[in-house]
């Protein structure tokens, strides 16, 4: 039953998303706004290029307060290794990712585009 269910059924399609030259200080404004942990980081094709934690964005607070630079650009402290998942993958090899990596969600790709993000929740709905 669950091992024929799609990630793409149970995605998020709507995301907030960052661009690699926006500043980190908005894009930080942007994550505190909207109450989320991270965003993924896209090019100007909707290639998925990176992701912007709040841990990434420590790195920001520890310049700030080590070096007094406050800022840059996202591409400066983003994650660039990124791992994802296919549209057409299973929930139950997205429940075992889960299980043996540490995190919340994943990014959602087709062809290294980005089309949603699934998390654990995500995943829990698909049982119901």
């Amino acid at each position: 039953m669950i091992q024929s269910i799609e990630v793409k059924d149970y995605m998020s399609a709507s995301l907030v998303t960052f661009t690699p030259d926006m500043d980190v200080m908005n894009a930080i404004d942007v994550l505190v706004k909207n109450r989320i942990s991270g965003a993924p980081v896209v090019d100007d094709r909707g290639n998925l290029i990176g992701l912007l934690s709040e841990k990434d964005c420590m790195k920001v607070a520890i310049q700030a307060g080590y070096y007094e630079q406050l800022g840059g650009r996202v591409e400066d402290y983003m994650t660039k290794q990124v791992v994802t998942v296919e549209a057409e993958s299973s929930v139950l090899e997205v429940a075992k990712l889960f299980m043996e990596k540490g995190p919340r969600r994943y990014p959602v790709v087709e062809d290294n585009r980005l089309v949603g993000q699934i998390s654990r929740r995500d995943v829990l709905r698909s049982l119901l």
